[in-house]
């Protein structure tokens, strides 16, 4: 290898860090362990790549403080338990390795090294230490160590789960607390997922949270990047006991939805299910989070129509949750959209399958008549949004409107085209909404067709593409 300057790696603070590890066990220690781990992975990577250019004498010479930080740390269970700084501790050592020992202070560093290998990969489970020991146990070294995982992570979940159900012999929040922080550096081993659905499903008497706040994060943060899959109750729980894990879902959920190039509904509608937050929903204080969500969303992008869908396609996503188990004690579905105009509310709630077009048009009449009566009452900006984003919401029947003006008599066509007016551009003063429609331009063509778009994926008319939809909608503003 080729002698280059050696750069500048400070490894005394980290030292200090290791020793101070190594001083205790206690929870607040552990937890500090796992707080610097993402840390301490990155600082062994730069020491891996300086070490790649040094011959491992040059280094012993150079670095003289390595060999006992490295050293320490094998030897601590919460370091070499996170399987990537294992393997980047291996990594270091490897580089330190001669392939031909020279002097008796190499061949010393070759025998130190090979039984801190012998140890980090007993601690791992994957090791032969001794195969007469295990000759006699009638098993290999793997065979045992993943069934004493096995039986650990049974032992633990059976004390949860008594203790959740039987009061009389309560496991101490602290120790569900310790539990929950030893997870921290596994928690992406497939035989833990057990052990954590337990921790996120336990509720204890205690009056605040038992689970460590870094174990949730990291839980979050595993689940966000697909390294380990929950159950939905598992998911459930931990939005309910964390609100940045709920968030993080949310804003996820909504930045895969705006990269999406395809402008299939289904697909969309697809992705909002799979992420599990419609029917996590119906549980009313997460809906109340997504809710506060989707405002901010609406706001910050100032009516962006590619937010208004899908916020559309979530809330449907939602009610077809809502509708799906009737077995469960819910509110009604009115409570969940909290507006002052309760009639409105149920009247944008109501179902358009099995009504007559007479009696449809009727019901848009009466819709449109409400947010009037709204605007010329009580005219202000938050009381215009207010209807606006629930209107954006509930928005089924703004399909319907799109859907009569396609298909009914010229004279019912200016409640209507106000109705999509509002829908699109709330802001403009009720005498001049019914010009927004008349106005020719690729914006308007391109708001419309998204109803237009909505309405032939709901009929479901074969045939129909992308570009057709386009010339009806330029078809219709220029017949308007």
């Amino acid at each position: 290898m080729t002698s280059i300057p050696v750069p500048e790696v400070h490894i005394e603070p980290w030292l200090n860090k290791v020793v101070e590890w190594g001083s205790t066990t206690s929870l607040e220690m552990q937890k500090d362990v796992c707080l610097h781990l993402t840390e301490l992975h990155g600082f062994l990577l730069k020491i891996s790549e300086t070490l790649q250019h040094m011959e491992p004498s040059t280094a012993i010479e150079k670095l003289p403080m390595l060999g006992q930080f490295l050293g320490r740390l094998c030897w601590n269970p919460f370091v070499i338990g996170h399987e990537d700084t294992r393997q980047m501790l291996i990594c270091c050592l490897c580089c330190l390795t001669s392939s031909e020992p020279q002097n008796a202070i190499e061949k010393k560093a070759n025998s130190w090294i090979k039984g801190l290998f012998c140890h980090l990969l007993s601690s791992s489970g994957k090791g032969e230490e001794d195969p007469h020991i295990f000759a006699q146990l009638g098993c290999t070294a793997t065979d045992y160590y993943d069934k004493l995982l096995e039986n650990v992570i049974s032992s633990l979940i059976k004390q949860l789960r008594q203790s959740h159900q039987d009061n009389r012999t309560p496991i101490l929040a602290e120790q569900v607390r310790s539990i929950s922080i030893a997870c921290i550096p596994i928690l992406t081993l497939p035989e833990v997922v057990p052990l954590l659905e337990a921790l996120l499903l336990y509720h204890g008497t205690e009056p605040y949270e038992v689970l460590d706040s870094q174990f949730l994060c990291a839980v979050s943060d595993a689940v966000q990047r697909k390294k380990i899959a929950l159950s939905e109750s598992a998911v459930l729980s931990l939005w309910l006991r964390h609100l940045p894990s709920l968030e993080k879902a949310a804003l996820d959920l909504f930045q895969r939805l705006i990269a999406l190039q395809s402008k299939s509904f289904t697909e969309m509608e697809q992705i909002i299910k799979d992420s599990y937050l419609p029917a996590a929903a119906c549980h009313l204080c997460i809906f109340r989070v997504t809710e506060d969500f989707f405002r901010s969303a609406i706001l910050e992008s100032e009516g962006n129509h590619k937010i208004i869908t899908i916020i559309r396609l979530f809330t449907n996503c939602f009610i077809h949750e809502y509708y799906k188990d009737n077995t469960k004690a819910r509110l009604p579905l009115r409570a969940y959209f909290s507006h002052k105009n309760t009639p409105l509310v149920l009247a944008l709630l109501r179902k358009v399958e099995g009504l007559l077009s007479s009696t449809c048009i009727q019901h848009l009449q009466t819709i449109v008549k409400m947010l009037k009566h709204e605007e010329s009452n009580e005219r202000s900006h938050e009381n215009v949004f207010q209807s606006w984003f629930l209107l954006i919401r509930l928005g089924g029947w703004v399909d319907i409107a799109a859907e009569q003006l396609l298909t009914s008599d010229p004279e019912i066509s200016d409640d209507l085209l106000w109705l999509l007016a509002f829908y699109y551009n709330p802001c403009n003063e009720s005498q001049s909404r019914g010009r927004t429609m008349m106005t020719q331009t690729q914006e308007a063509a391109s708001e419309v067709s998204d109803v237009l778009a909505r309405t032939l994926s709901r009929l479901d008319i074969p045939g129909m593409e992308s570009q057709k939809i386009i010339t009806i909608v330029h078809e219709l503003l220029q017949d308007l």
